[in-house]
């Protein structure tokens, strides 16, 4: 592999796999986050409306809708599995990006490789299939679970 399509493989693959990845993990974590906050506040809320509903409909209809609420929430962290997506694509933008350091630091496989650039190709394409197989794993077995219901 030569430096010119080396360099074209960073720009045109590695960098927006990279970018993929890390983007994914911040939407995934923010998703996590609001749902999961969503969750502890309103199971915090529900007490409080629960002993209150002998005062007005009000509270009866405010008590409905939050359960219907906390049950949707609930449900979404674990049919999205944002969580889980979090961090596989944290894990892999993370292992992309060791990979460059080693690769220029030339430590690990690349200490005795006879050809660096190859191996580096073929190294993340690796991580990157591998990351797919992942994902896709992780979702089947949401499918199957949803299935058996």
């Amino acid at each position: 592999m030569t430096d010119e399509k080396f360099e074209e493989y960073l720009n045109e693959r590695y960098r927006p796999a990279i970018g993929y990845y890390e983007s994914q993990a911040t939407t995934n974590k923010r998703m996590y986050n609001r749902f999961q906050w969503s969750v502890i506040i309103i199971s915090a809320v529900m007490p409080v409306l629960v002993v209150s509903t002998n005062q007005t409909d009000y509270f009866r209809w405010a008590a409905a809708g939050l359960s219907v609420l906390l049950a949707i929430g609930t449900s979404a962290l674990k049919a999205f599995k944002f969580q889980e997506n979090w961090m596989n694509f944290r894990q892999i933008a993370e292992t992309l990006k060791q990979e460059r350091y080693f690769y220029e630091a030339e430590i690990g496989a690349y200490a005795a490789a006879p050809d660096k650039l190859a191996l580096f190709v073929d190294r993340v394409e690796s991580l990157i299939s591998r990351e797919n197989a992942i994902w896709v794993n992780v979702h089947q077995q949401k499918e199957e679970k949803s299935k058996e219901r």
